[in-house]
Formats: C-alpha cells, sequence, structure tokens
C-alpha cells in the first residue's frame, strides 16, 4: 500500500514538470514568413541601389564653386543611389569654407539634388577674420576683406558677444544719423566703441549695459549735433561722463539725469 501511495506522488510530481508539445509547424511558419520579407528587402535594396548618375547643385556660388563641392563629396559618391549616406554628404558641404547651410535629398531614378547657402559676412574679426550675421567666425584667415565692414575685436571665445553688442547698439544708433565703425573688448573686459564720425566712445569695464544705455540716451543726441568737434566719449564714471573736445577740452558731466541744463549748454557751446 505505502509503495503505491509512493509511485502516485512521483506521478503528480512529474506531471508539473511536464513540457508543452508545440508542433514545428508553428515555429517555421513564422521563421520563413520573416526570412521571406528580409529576403524581398534585400533584393528590393539591391535593385533600386543603382550608381549616382548625376549631381544637381544649386545656389548663389560667389565665394564656392560647384566644383569644389562635387570635389569635397567624390568618395561618398561612389556608393548607390540607397546606399549614400546624406547625412555625411551634407556635413562635408558644411565643412567648405563660406557654406552655411546645405540640403541633399535623393531625385528618382539616380540623381542626387544639393541646394547650398552661403555665409553672409556681417563684421570683420581681429585682423583677417569673418563673422556671419549670427555673431560666428566662420574664416579666421579671410584674402579679400571688404573695406566697408565694420571691425569687431577681441577674446575669440567672445565673438559672439561683441557682435551681439555691435548688433544691439548700432540698431538704436542708426535712427540718430550715427553709426557704429568698430567695438573692440580687450582681454581684461574694457570695452571701447568708435563711431563711424570717428568719435570714441569708452565704456570700461563694470556696469557695461547701464553705461551703454546712458551713452543711447544722452551722449548720442549731443553728438549727433556737434560730432566734428568731439573726440572722444569717456563713460567710465560711476555717475557721469565726460566729453573730450578737438580743441583739447574737456566737459565733465557728473549727474546726467539732473542735469537738464548742462545737456543743453553741451549742445550749444563749450
Amino acid at each position: 500500500m505505502t509503495r503505491k501511495q509512493a509511485r502516485r506522488k512521483k506521478q503528480k510530481k512529474a506531471a508539473w514538470f511536464k513540457m508543452p508539445r508545440i508542433r514545428v509547424a508553428h515555429v517555421v511558419a513564422p521563421l520563413v514568413a520573416i526570412g521571406a520579407v528580409i529576403a524581398t528587402y534585400l533584393a528590393s535594396a539591391s535593385m533600386l541601389d543603382r550608381p549616382i548618375r548625376s549631381i544637381e547643385i544649386s545656389g548663389p556660388f560667389q565665394r564656392v564653386t560647384a566644383l569644389q563641392i562635387e570635389e569635397a563629396i567624390s568618395a561618398e559618391m561612389a556608393d548607390g543611389f540607397v546606399s549614400a549616406d546624406l547625412a555625411v554628404i551634407q556635413r562635408r558641404i558644411v565643412e567648405l569654407p563660406w557654406i552655411d547651410q546645405a540640403m541633399v535629398a535623393r531625385r528618382w531614378p539616380s540623381r542626387i539634388r544639393i541646394s547650398v547657402t552661403e555665409q553672409v559676412p556681417a563684421a570683420i574679426w581681429g585682423e583677417r577674420g569673418l563673422l556671419n550675421v549670427r555673431g560666428e567666425l566662420f574664416v579666421t584667415n579671410a584674402r579679400h576683406i571688404p573695406a566697408e565692414l565694420p571691425r569687431l575685436s577681441g577674446p575669440e571665445h567672445r565673438s559672439a558677444d561683441v557682435a551681439a553688442r555691435y548688433l544691439e547698439v548700432r540698431d538704436q544708433l542708426i535712427p540718430r544719423g550715427l553709426d557704429l565703425r568698430s567695438v573692440h573688448l580687450d582681454p581684461r573686459g574694457a570695452w571701447r566703441m568708435t563711431l563711424l564720425n570717428g568719435v570714441d566712445v569708452r565704456l570700461g569695464r563694470r556696469d557695461i549695459d547701464e553705461r551703454t544705455d546712458l551713452f543711447l540716451d544722452i551722449v548720442a543726441d549731443i553728438i549727433t549735433s556737434r560730432a566734428a568737434e568731439i573726440e572722444y566719449v569717456d563713460m567710465r564714471y560711476s555717475n557721469g561722463f565726460t566729453i573730450g573736445w578737438s580743441n583739447g577740452a574737456r566737459s565733465p558731466v557728473s549727474d546726467p539725469e539732473a542735469g537738464a541744463d548742462k545737456m543743453l549748454a553741451l549742445r550749444g557751446t563749450h
């Protein structure tokens, strides 16, 4: 009796580990279907990946030629129409000097279309560098420097800051009939600007935003009416500024907000 009970327990225990039966067809059929899809894809890609027959390049081409672009991407053009890496082609083009942006697309059946935009120089940086309209240094040693561009200078990593201040001040000077010739930031952090009429504006290292506002709100109007007689404006004071006249005289203004009479006097005589 005891042996029969032991056999029953073993049989019951063994039933817990009984593996389910799976038909081979249920496993093989999905694998075959997946393999067929992959094979079809590879076959289709192989048929579509024909050699690239032509390249269409459009752009202004004032500083860069279509031949330079073709040479830059010649290695990538050896790939097929489908396998060609458009991101790599775009990167190769943008790495060229004077190229700002590039768009690359496939055109059936075997043509690659490229559209490029050249950099627009907005200012000279240092001696021979050029900044674009975003204040980015895109050429460090230009062979041809447009003489009409303003000159900006400073530590190379501050080029965007200098460009931003130039644009901000210039936008507010233009309505007053003034313009900027140069903006300089020295290694110690001192700012200096020169107007197109030759007047030198010294801002210093501290309270640059406040001093710039004071210059734009009050001093710029004085310069507009007396530009030929003014040599420089020194804004490096905590409560005012000094105007240096061409004849060597100096006119300090200690409290420009309260000194309306002084402002009128400066406009009229010195």
